[in-house]
């Protein structure tokens, strides 16, 4: 495919070389009648021919020399190319602009030296100034960028704070794109309707499929937990104060759920909200922003101190000896040293230590003495 284009590439060079050769030969006919050498040729070819036979001569010049021509140009741009390759694209993009910016000086410049309209050298001069300021522009640039970079984002960083003042911030807000876990969950519905989670929110239709296969599947338990994430998206819906979009997507080169919401994620630049451990952590190694329920849940606990008196039920024995186990109502669990001798009653007790896991919070404690 590539010698193919190469191919074409060289045959419309060949025939532009050979229209530029007729274009040469034009210009040699305007000036042809005054050259006195040139004028037995009149003797040979009727004067009629002459311009015909010309441009024939010189197309044909230059449809050979087209050959070498684009050889030439061919190891040109591969030089180029050898040399930019290692160059960084910004200072690449920088030298172009500094050429750009060197040319249009240079017009300015040379203005004043056309009107001089000295033959030859007007144009000479022009030339020279185009190179020097060309080559001045780019050298300058490259060597002056970061200055220019810094003064730029300033510049821009004004602007926007003017616009900011005076339309007020209309920052975009990444959408909140709800995963199969959270909808089940249901605590997302509350979170929702206090206002913790912005509009917009986003369930793709993946997630959809997933959650109606469940609310469909033969087991009891998961039949149970797909109609109660239905029931958490209706009664969204239904409240009216949250829009939630459904997204039409579908990615047939992948075939886990978790896989498409990464993708979704990444494409719309939008934020998972999961109660799923595992897809948190994967989202977090490819720079996708997760909020985790369970991570909400933890925060929004109680924070107790060592010396700190709660009062505990022990509900049951712990799984060492004598311990006893109880729980606050966001469900901590309260390790009770000896605390098997209170099982069914309600103790004060000391907090002594605590633990943090993945899984949420625990507390140590023993009875008031």
């Amino acid at each position: 495919m590539r010698i193919r284009s190469d191919r074409i590439v060289y045959v419309i060079f060949r025939l532009l070389f050979t229209l530029l050769g007729v274009a040469v030969g034009r210009m040699v006919l305007i000036f042809l009648p005054d050259l006195d050498a040139l004028t037995s040729i009149h003797r040979w070819i009727p004067e009629r021919y002459l311009p015909i036979l010309v441009l024939i001569i010189f197309a044909i010049i230059f449809f050979i020399l087209g050959k070498y021509a684009f050889v030439s140009l061919k190891q040109l741009i591969s030089l180029i190319e050898s040399d930019m390759k290692d160059l960084p694209a910004g200072d690449i993009l920088w030298g172009f602009v500094g050429l750009v910016l060197g040319i249009f000086v240079a017009f300015l410049v040379s203005i004043p030296v056309y009107r001089l309209n000295i033959p030859y050298i007007s144009s000479f001069i022009s030339l020279l100034i185009y190179a020097v300021l060309g080559i001045l522009g780019i050298r300058v640039m490259l060597t002056k960028r970061e200055e220019f970079a810094a003064g730029l984002r300033g510049f821009f960083a004004q602007g926007r704070g003017e616009w900011r003042g005076r339309l007020g911030d209309k920052r975009t807000v990444p959408a909140k794109i709800l995963d199969t876990s959270v909808i089940i969950d249901g605590r997302i519905v509350d979170i929702i309707e206090l206002g913790f989670i912005e509009e917009p929110i986003v369930v793709p239709t993946f997630v959809l499929t997933e959650l109606q296969g469940i609310a469909d599947s033969s087991n009891a338990m998961s039949r149970t937990k797909g109609r109660k994430g239905l029931d958490s998206l209706k009664s969204l819906q239904d409240e009216g104060k949250h829009k939630i979009t459904i997204v039409e997507k579908a990615y047939d080169d992948l075939h886990e759920v978790d896989d498409m919401l990464l993708r979704f994620a990444k494409e719309s630049k939008g934020v998972i909200v999961t109660n799923d451990f595992n897809l948190n952590k994967v989202a977090e190694v490819q720079g996708i922003e997760v909020l985790n329920i369970n991570a909400l849940a933890n925060a929004m606990k109680p924070v107790f101190v060592n010396g700190e008196r709660i009062n505990v039920f022990v509900v049951k024995p712990g799984s060492q000896d004598k311990q006893g186990l109880g729980y606050l109502d966001d469900g901590t669990m309260i390790v009770v040293e000896n605390g098997i001798d209170y099982l069914g009653e309600a103790i004060d007790c000391v907090v002594t230590s605590m633990l943090q896991t993945s899984a949420g919070k625990m507390i140590f404690a023993k009875p008031v003495e």
